[in-house]
């Protein structure tokens, strides 16, 4: 497989897409593709929009994208493209769309059969076995919570420590403790804003200035940065 996860797409102060885009490029190598693009985590804008501005982006490094949304037939879609690019927004959401065109399945045997796939924040979370360490409210109930579950352990996107001033409820990770205390034997991978994985094959490997916190039960949380060893994730 070759899979780049990202954990969202704007850093404060830059512009869209601005801190994966040198990432992106490198991943998708020389040459021009026109990725297939899935814009289902719209909510508040249309996919139109939403292809526009992450066309916009890819054509910045060389590249290009299409909607899905364009297609009478989605399944065909997906079984023609040469890379897949799944944008964030609610997860749930996102979800239920996929399910509904019952695409999870042809998409995680493309993907398996190493289709390169670029998620950010809800297009992160679909990659893992379940969206149950999504961060976004459930506007839509899905089928289930099984997602495409192309890596062994869960990511929890938009990672925050601690609590804005003056909140006193559940940090991010109380609620994730939540989750490995009743998920016990799964590895939670908590992705900082500026933060991405790279799966290739059997190797993992970290970008981004911050480090990620990565979570299991009767394990203490770990801090790993770019230097680090990520494989044990797959176990």
């Amino acid at each position: 497989m070759r899979l780049l996860l990202i954990s969202n797409s704007t850093n404060a102060g830059e512009g869209y897409l601005g801190h994966p885009l040198a990432r992106i490029k490198e991943f998708l190598g020389d040459g021009h593709v026109k990725a297939l693009f899935i814009p289902y985590a719209a909510v508040t804008f249309s996919y139109n929009d939403y292809e526009l501005r992450v066309r916009d982006k890819f054509r910045e490094i060389g590249h290009d994208i299409i909607s899905i949304h364009h297609y009478t037939n989605p399944l065909n879609a997906v079984r023609s493209a040469p890379v897949i690019v799944v944008g964030g927004g609610n997860t749930w959401k996102l979800l239920k769309m996929l399910q509904d065109f019952r695409l999870i399945d042809p998409i995680r045997q493309k993907v398996l059969a190493r289709t390169p796939y670029i998620g950010w924040s809800a297009g992160a979370n679909v990659a893992c076995p379940t969206i149950r360490t999504t961060n976004d409210m459930p506007v839509v109930e899905p089928a289930s919570f099984k997602a495409f579950n192309l890596v062994s352990f869960q990511i929890n996107p938009h990672y925050l420590d601690g609590n804005p001033d003056g909140h006193a409820g559940e940090t991010r990770e109380q609620r994730i403790e939540e989750f490995i205390d009743i998920n016990r034997n799964v590895w939670v991978v908590g992705l900082r804003e500026g933060t991405m994985l790279a799966v290739e094959e059997d190797r993992i490997v970290f970008t981004g200035h911050k480090k990620a916190r990565i979570f299991r039960k009767n394990e203490e949380p770990l801090e790993l940065g770019e230097n680090d060893d990520f494989s044990f994730l797959f176990k």
